[in-house]
């Protein structure tokens, strides 16, 4: 078996600092030692996980995702749609429950046969974790040679590779919403072009501009192609994960989220996980036209969804209805200089342009431009 804090502390070494996942008992002492020892940010599902550590990966910190490997089928999308077209690199930890052989629970069995083949198929690169720690070391280091590429590299853990790490006590910290307000006004129910349109135009130096996928991160790019904007292809539901990791760890910047309605209901665990961690510095503005737009218009189910009552209820510090542009340009303004993770909700019509530009540039080359504005920054800061 591998002593854990020898093996944590050798990651630490390596300059991995963040850690995301959900819980295995296979994976117990090593997610135990990320969360005595390191900063750990417990996501509601593994797909957010990804997520989260791919937002701290690009705003400068090296990250780690854990997770069984039932999980990583929920990790599919964002392992296929957002690190590997933008060159996110993530080191990874998943458990081999179900290995042919030896006896598990019936639900891990076909899991258990497929689950190196799925990483595979994925073209992420993957050893067995070797249970002597010298050679993990060496396997460690392996691993950090393929992150300094931008390729992801995961482990396959077996039963009974880590030696025993208590989980120290947790304090849990309760976050209460202080601000929620309802719809009570005639909705203005503009564009999407126009309220993107307002938001950009309230950006300034410090604004990182994250777009959810679809036409919303297209219609921003035809409004103003910035160094500061991200817009995400696929990997949909986990822009305001992503945008967690990145407020995390890029506390002097304004991180506004852009969402959709059908984004937010596929993931919408990440609420709570948001408002658990509450970044200060980050804006959850949902858009919502009750459509898959960018699919042809098929209809969500948000118009049955109190989404301002669920953001209070996760711990966002405020959660508001927004009835118009006006007050959206003033909501915005107001969160500039009082900070505090807030949502606002706002319908919009489903007018839009039927084929919105699409940006010329690669998701990586997006993604690395807007790291060379972060690291600008924080050289003129």
């Amino acid at each position: 078996m591998i002593d854990t804090k020898l093996f944590g502390q050798e990651m630490k070494n390596l300059g991995f600092q963040l850690f995301s996942g959900v819980p295995c008992s296979f994976l117990k002492n090593l997610i135990n030692y990320a969360i005595n020892e390191c900063e750990y940010v417990a996501a509601a599902n593994e797909g957010d996980a990804v997520a989260i550590a791919s937002g701290a990966f690009v705003g400068g910190k090296k990250s780690v995702v854990l997770m069984q490997n039932s999980g990583l089928t929920n990790a599919v999308s964002p392992l296929t749609s957002l690190t590997y077209p933008f060159r996110i690199p993530l080191l990874g930890f998943v458990s081999l429950r179900g290995e042919p052989g030896i006896p598990d629970e019936p639900q891990h069995e076909l899991m258990g046969r497929i689950t190196t083949g799925l990483l595979d198929l994925m073209q992420v690169e993957w050893q067995y974790l070797s249970n002597d720690l010298e050679e993990a070391k060496r396997q460690l280091e392996e691993a950090d040679e393929h992150i300094a590429n931008n390729r992801s590299f995961f482990f396959v853990v077996r039963k009974g590779t880590f030696e025993k790490e208590v989980l120290r006590k947790q304090q849990s910290s309760v976050h209460v919403n202080q601000l929620r307000t309802h719809r009570h006004a005639e909705l203005q129910m503009p564009t999407r072009y126009e309220a993107l349109t307002v938001i950009n135009a309230l950006k300034d130096s410090k604004t990182v501009q994250l777009a959810t996928t679809g036409k919303t991160g297209r219609e921003l790019y035809e409004i103003e192609d910035a160094d500061h904007n991200l817009y995400m292809v696929g990997s949909m539901g986990c822009i305001s994960s992503f945008g967690l990791g990145l407020a995390l760890t890029q506390s002097g910047r304004d991180i506004v989220v852009i969402d959709g309605d059908g984004s937010l209901l596929m993931r919408m665990g990440s609420l709570a996980t948001n408002g658990y961690y509450h970044p200060p510095n980050m804006i959850h503005i949902l858009l919502d036209n009750n459509a898959h737009e960018s699919t042809g218009g098929q209809s969500t189910v948000s118009h049955n969804s109190d989404f301002v009552t669920i953001a209070a209820s996760c711990g966002y510090t405020k959660s508001l209805y927004i009835h118009n542009l006006e007050e959206m340009e003033s909501a915005l303004k107001e969160w500039k200089q009082t900070k505090g993770l807030t949502f606002l909700y706002m319908k919009i019509c489903k007018q839009a342009k039927e084929q919105p530009g699409r940006p010329h540039m690669k998701p990586y080359e997006v993604k690395e431009r807007l790291q060379r504005f972060l690291k600008q920054a924080t050289i003129g800061q």
